[in-house]
């Protein structure tokens, strides 16, 4: 039983190392045409987001900013505040 799970994944890594030798053998100008080629193969299979969707990412992109700028303003306030009451005390 345990010999009928096993994979062969030989075959696979000889079909990868095949598309290598092709793409070895083209030239410059076929690789780069080749490769436009898959681009735009693969960006047929995106799924492109809704106007709805972008518009929600977009709102809680900028609402984590504004948070952020808000914390980094505050720990900044407080930091130059502590700074300035150490050099008074000193100087």
């Amino acid at each position: 039983m345990a010999e009928e799970k096993k994979t062969n994944s030989a075959p696979a890594k000889a079909a990868a190392a095949v598309k290598k030798d092709d793409n070895a053998k083209l030239g410059f100008v076929d690789r780069i045409k080749t490769w436009f080629r898959e681009m735009k193969s693969d960006l047929k299979k995106v799924v492109w987001p809704t106007r709805k969707q972008m518009i929600n990412n977009t709102l809680v992109s900028v609402g984590v900013m504004l948070v952020s700028a808000l914390g980094v303003w505050v720990f900044d306030l407080i930091a130059s505040n502590l700074v300035n009451g150490l050099l008074k005390l000193i100087g």
